[in-house]
């Protein structure tokens, strides 16, 4: 009685099983184009009179004329199975510049150089600050105050700067934007002749290089900086003026509050045990003043121009470098 109930239930549920798989057809509308027309369409659309022109007005025109192919929908759709789905037209196609991403971990590995105007007491009447910048201690290794902008004078200036700096070929990258003295065929050649490495920002955009930018900006709020000059010799002495300010007396907040003097020339590490062993005599005199043992801040271990993401959220910009010369989390 049993096997005899089994035996009918798994002929049941066997026969609501396919004997036979599926093959599924795409399915073919009757209000599909043939194939005559639909060659009709093609011929239309790549015809000269059309080729640069939407369906839509496609559609439009031939309506204007008593014709009828087809719809709009059915022209995009026929489009697209040919591959064709884009802009037909020519159209002028942008340059992708890639983004620059440059480390510098100690000086002389990475300039920066950019071109700001000073104004004059006559109208549209400008002279011209070319400063070289080391990115990683904010040192000015080079300038010039001129009268114009001129790609023989940048070239005397990175090369007079390449030889008091004793750089050797191969270790050096120059950034820039893309002004005229930057890419011109003069700069480009004396790069090649001292085995420095060029980098250019990308067109229209600041942030790629925010040191030279900075320093201009830097400069321009120090007090004896004047609103217009009078003359190049002026402007010269009091140039110098400014570059030696900037560079042995302003206390660099980006360094650790050191002068971009102290930190190119590694004088820093010595300043830094005279910060620690006056910040620890104070504490230990009068140690409930602090909340904890005070340390001396570091100069960053890593300067970069674009840091790349590591992961979400966290950039190399929050590593610095220790005395070993292991990149720690700050």
């Amino acid at each position: 009685m049993c096997d005899g109930l089994a035996l009918a239930r798994s002929s049941y549920y066997a026969s609501l099983k396919p004997t036979v798989e599926k093959v599924l057809v795409p399915r073919s509308s009757h209000r599909a184009l043939g194939e005559v027309e639909r060659a009709a369409v093609v011929e239309v659309l790549h015809s000269e009179r059309f080729a640069n022109q939407a369906p839509a007005a496609v559609v439009a025109t031939l309506l204007d004329e008593g014709k009828y192919l087809c719809s709009v929908r059915t022209m995009y759709r026929i489009l697209s199975q040919l591959g064709e789905l884009r802009e037909r037209r020519q159209v002028a196609r942008r340059t992708v510049y890639k983004k620059p991403e440059l480390l510098a971990t100690g000086p002389n590995q990475v300039w920066s150089w950019d071109i700001t105007k000073l104004r004059t007491f006559e109208k549209w009447v400008y002279f011209y600050l070319y400063v070289l910048l080391d990115i990683y201690s904010r040192y000015v290794v080079g300038y010039l105050i001129a009268e114009s902008e001129s790609a023989e004078l940048a070239r005397e200036l990175i090369e007079e700067s390449c030889k008091k700096q004793n750089i050797i070929p191969g270790t050096l990258t120059i950034h820039a934007d893309r002004g005229t003295p930057m890419r011109s065929k003069t700069v480009g050649m004396l790069y090649t002749d001292l085995g420095v490495d060029k980098s250019f920002s990308r067109p229209s955009v600041s942030d790629d290089n925010p040191y030279s930018e900075s320093q201009f900006k830097t400069i321009k709020y120090c007090p004896l900086f004047p609103e217009k000059f009078g003359s190049i010799q002026e402007a010269r002495d009091i140039g110098k003026n400014l570059i030696t300010w900037y560079n042995c007396e302003h206390k660099h907040s980006s360094i650790a509050y050191y002068t971009p003097e102290q930190v190119h020339h590694g004088q820093d590490k010595d300043l830094h045990k005279t910060r620690e062993k006056a910040l620890l005599s104070a504490y230990e005199k009068n140690p409930e003043r602090f909340r904890s043992k005070p340390t001396p801040k570091l100069v960053p271990g890593g300067v970069w121009i674009n840091p790349p993401v590591l992961t979400p959220g966290l950039t190399v910009d929050l590593y610095e470098k220790t005395e070993s010369g292991i990149f720690v989390k700050k």
